[in-house]
């Protein structure tokens, strides 16, 4: 299954807020009681250092907010970096195993704020 790419906006210096909706196959609202999430930023894919965001998730409705403060996105590099979002499940029932799933990803353009 192809994982949606949803590209965003950071103004740097300022506070970010996002929510994203995680879908089953039939389009229905995910059920996330259980899980975690995780979401980072980089300059590359593959560039060892990275910065935060933070994490929320509201388990009925399947929607997941990441968020930034100002402290953080005032060191963001300017210009396009990347991003995904990557659930991980409870304990699982098959075998106690859990599940980690990209559920989002996709590019960040990092723009400066001239009154900040």
């Amino acid at each position: 299954m192809a994982v949606p790419a949803i590209n965003i906006s950071i103004d740097k210096s300022t506070s970010f807020s996002q929510d994203f909706i995680v879908k089953n196959s039939d389009q229905t609202a995910m059920n996330l009681t259980g899980y975690t999430a995780t979401s980072k930023i980089r300059k590359y894919p593959e560039d060892s250092s990275y910065n935060s965001f933070t994490c929320g998730i509201t388990s009925s409705t399947g929607v997941i907010n990441i968020s930034m403060g100002a402290t953080t996105t005032a060191v963001l590099t300017t210009g396009r970096n990347y991003y995904d979002i990557i659930i991980t499940s409870g304990v699982g029932t098959t075998a106690g195993v859990t599940t980690v799933t990209k559920v989002y990803e996709g590019t960040v353009m990092v723009t400066a704020t001239v009154s900040a």
